[in-house]
């Protein structure tokens, strides 16, 4: 499932560079009446200088390179993966935005974004609507059965504190006997429950687990001091504690036992099932941003860089 949601935050001059790029590729009429993009020969990324692939852009298929374009389906906002550059404008940033130009400049066409409620995504990708999604979407079993997935990420549950936090909270296991907010019905709140056992076998006290009814709630607790620490999503932390009080407000906590998070599972770009070539070529596309380092830069960008992949698998969800 998705992570949980995370409020937008203004962006960055660097996130406005891509958008601007963008507007200047023109474009005329394609397939289903999306617009022809006339892809640039580069495009800059976080930083970084993404120039195409002629091999790679050979590969797609016909209608693809046909058009120049690969329509992607997205829900947004859902910081840090789905943001508004302006609230009430059009205009997107984010990790998967930001990632999908990157795939889209190296393959030599433009990765076209419009917003698609959720739980419509993978029915409209089956009935032609879109050839993709980009919208942190968990690669599952149930969901290989009538998508692809490239995966670009690994996620789960993590800790953040308050920065410079007296506690110590290096694992999960720091926090029994610690008091801990959580937002309610979440799957973080699942994990605290299921590790009460863990404490008292360990000869110590249970966590107590403060729950709120919103994320933000659980933010302000622990910035009141009311709790030493605060389980949330892994990428939902990594983006608070970069951009809160221009990140002097929180850390997150990095256990080398879950880089990516407890419980953490992998987060692909989905594919139409009739477009195998496009598969192949966006995971060719995304490793090669993954070698030269593009990749890296992109999640740094948005403070979640522990969920990064080293090698972009395909269908990588086994249960």
């Amino acid at each position: 499932m998705k992570y949980a949601h995370v409020s937008g935050r203004a962006v960055t001059a660097a996130a406005l560079t891509t958008t601007v790029l963008l507007a200047l590729a023109g474009c005329g009429e394609g397939r289903d009446g999306v617009a022809e993009a006339k892809a640039p020969a580069s495009l800059e990324v976080a930083g970084v200088t993404v120039k195409k692939d002629a091999k790679l852009h050979e590969a797609l298929p016909d209608a693809v390179k046909k058009s120049g374009t690969v329509r992607v389906a997205t829900d947004v906002p859902y910081a840090p993966f789905e943001m508004f550059v302006t609230e009430g404008e059009k205009e997107l940033t984010g990790l998967d935005y930001d990632l999908g130009q990157a795939i889209g400049a190296r393959l030599g066409v433009k990765f076209a974004f419009t917003p698609q409620k959720f739980d419509g995504i993978v029915p409209a990708i089956q009935a032609g609507k879109f050839d993709v999604a980009m919208s942190a979407m968990t690669d599952n079993k149930e969901r290989q059965a009538v998508v692809d997935f490239v995966d670009y990420s690994v996620s789960g549950s993590g800790i953040m504190v308050v920065k410079g936090s007296p506690a110590k909270i290096t694992t999960l296991d720091d926090l029994c006997g610690k008091k801990v907010a959580v937002q309610a019905a979440t799957n973080q709140l699942d994990l605290l429950k299921g590790h009460q056992k863990k404490c008292g076998k360990a000869g110590g006290s249970e966590i107590a687990i403060q729950t709120f009814p919103k994320d933000s709630d659980a933010q302000l607790a622990l910035r009141a001091n009311k709790v030493v620490a605060q389980v949330l999503t892994k990428p939902a932390a990594g983006w608070t504690a970069k951009t809160a009080d221009g990140g002097q407000a929180f850390e997150v906590v990095d256990d080398p036992a879950a880089t990516g998070g407890y419980n953490a599972s992998p987060n692909g770009i989905a594919v139409s099932k009739k477009l195998p070539e496009l598969t192949d070529a966006i995971q060719k596309a995304l490793q090669s941003l993954i070698d030269d380092g593009t990749a890296t830069k992109i999640f740094e960008k948005y403070g979640v860089a522990s969920i990064a992949v080293k090698e972009a698998t395909r269908n990588a969800a086994v249960d």
